[in-house]
């Protein structure tokens, strides 16, 4: 039997897509370093549509038909290039090598650079929804040739999540694209969670609103502008109760959140772009700092709060909602933003409202608000930043009150919401007239005759600080 596409790594997601696409009605040729994971998902799903067993790669390519295409679905980094340093010397020109894990963008590039060479299509792929998404429809955003898409994409397209009967996939870019846009897709999936952890520990430490009496409010919430698959899951987890103990499950988990790296990523990755994802580093260093025990167990032997005696306002629920809606539209626009900039340094051709578009099912931060995320950005007037498009500069503004009501509350309390502050302090520094930036101007010429520009004249300037403290021209310092 010929496959049309054969997987290689078969723990649960690479086995979950391969399932995917067989139950679509593709062939696919299966492959792992140990045969027992093969055997056994055969043993368990091999009735859900056409797969050809293999042993080795050379077996897997052999059943290939041409153009082959080898998705790869191992661990990022060293295993990756490992399997393709195995694979290249197999394949022939045209054929395609796909990596659906979590690698990193540059990773992507450098590999696909390396393939071009040999006549072969290495596509990065971004794959989000988790084991559930790679066995019913994840959110897919590919990256590679163009010319790769048209061989791999009609696949793609078939086996990814559907909204509005569309597939939430579409070729969104040259060499790394693909994995950059789910790097900042999982950005803003962690100051999405964040915030909804903050929200928590709002009703919670300052209303006093037990986690079974929040999940109501969550289900509440999820009718509404709110809508989003976070926000379901959150109220199934505030609602669940401990078999063992009796007691709300999250009062029994440990309080220290881990991580994958790509939140990281994403915030190393603005660094070098000079893009202000704010909100998205805050929720990144929040896990950072959830994750130290020891420090915070002397910290809490040792620091002191002052906390305020403030009394909660009446609507402070209400409040808090608008402040979430208000702080998650910012991490939105942050990584929107972001990939902007990205855009113009790697020479990709973003689409934003198709890549809002992808998002809008299958994928861990699917919302309702990414309807309008995608019409914001459709059409030749598009928003310079996200928090500019009338509907939600209207939408943010209404909510500015209880934002502003909420941040001063958690700060009188004592209680930290690093994203909720973050985010206003980044709509404020947007919307503001003067920033002090002014001032590190001026110290940095001061100390390292770095120079700056002034509002009235054109061209660059130093202070002579040091001697007549007069003003030249930055031309005559060279």
């Amino acid at each position: 039997m010929s496959a049309q596409i054969g997987v290689t790594g078969l723990a649960v997601m690479g086995a979950n897509l391969a399932r995917n696409l067989a139950r679509n009605g593709y062939t696919v040729a299966l492959h792992n370093r140990s045969v027992e994971k093969t055997d056994a998902l055969l043993a368990k799903h091999g009735d859900e549509g056409d797969f050809v067993r293999t042993e080795t790669l050379q077996e897997l390519v052999d059943s290939l038909e041409k153009p082959r295409r080898v998705l790869i679905m191992v661990k990022a980094g060293a295993p990756v290039d490992a399997v393709v340093d195995q694979l290249v010397p197999l394949l022939e020109e045209g054929d395609i090598v796909i990596d659906a894990g979590n690698s990193h963008f540059a990773d992507t590039r450098r590999r696909e650079a390396a393939l071009a060479e040999k006549g072969l299509h290495f596509v990065g792929v971004g794959v989000s929804g988790g084991e559930e998404g790679a066995l019913n429809g994840p959110s897919i955003m590919p990256g590679g040739s163009k010319k790769s898409y048209e061989a791999l994409g009609p696949m793609l397209e078939k086996i990814s999540a559907k909204a509005d009967g569309e597939p939430c996939c579409a070729w969104v870019g040259t060499d790394g694209a693909g994995h950059f846009v789910k790097m900042v897709h999982n950005g803003i999936e962690y100051a999405d969670m964040q915030v909804i952890g903050e929200a928590y520990d709002l009703l919670r430490s300052a209303a006093g609103l037990e986690p079974a009496e929040q999940s109501e409010i969550f289900e509440e919430w999820n009718k509404g502008e709110l809508s989003s698959f976070l926000i379901e899951i959150t109220a199934e987890v505030l609602a669940h109760v401990d078999a063992k103990t009796g007691k709300p499950f999250v009062d029994v988990v440990v309080d220290a959140a881990g991580q994958k790296g790509t939140g990281r990523w994403t915030v190393q990755s603005a660094l070098d772009l000079g893009s202000p994802v704010s909100g998205i580093a805050e929720s990144v260093f929040a896990r950072g700092i959830s994750s130290q025990a020891e420090q915070r167990a002397i910290a809490q032997e040792t620091l002191a709060g002052h906390e305020a005696s403030v009394e909660v306002p009446d609507g402070f629920v209400e409040d808090v909602r608008q402040a979430l809606y208000a702080s998650k539209l910012v991490s939105y626009a942050q990584g929107l933003d972001m990939l902007g900039s990205a855009a113009k340094e790697y020479g990709w051709d973003l689409r934003l409202d198709e890549i809002a578009s992808l998002w809008r099912a299958g994928c861990i931060i699917r919302a309702a608000l990414l309807k309008d995320i995608t019409a914001a950005y459709k059409g030749d007037s598009k928003p310079a930043n996200l928090l500019f498009a009338p509907a939600f500069a209207e939408s943010i503004a209404a909510a500015v009150p209880a934002w502003r009501r909420v941040v001063s509350t958690a700060v009188q309390l004592g209680i930290p919401v690093p994203v909720f502050s973050s985010s206003l302090a980044y709509y404020d520094a947007l919307r503001r007239k003067r920033l002090p930036a002014a001032v590190i101007q001026g110290q940095r010429d001061l100390f390292g005759a770095h120079t700056y520009q002034r509002v009235d004249t054109e061209g660059t300037f130093h202070t002579l600080w040091g001697e007549d403290r007069s003003e030249i021209s930055a031309v005559d310092t060279h």
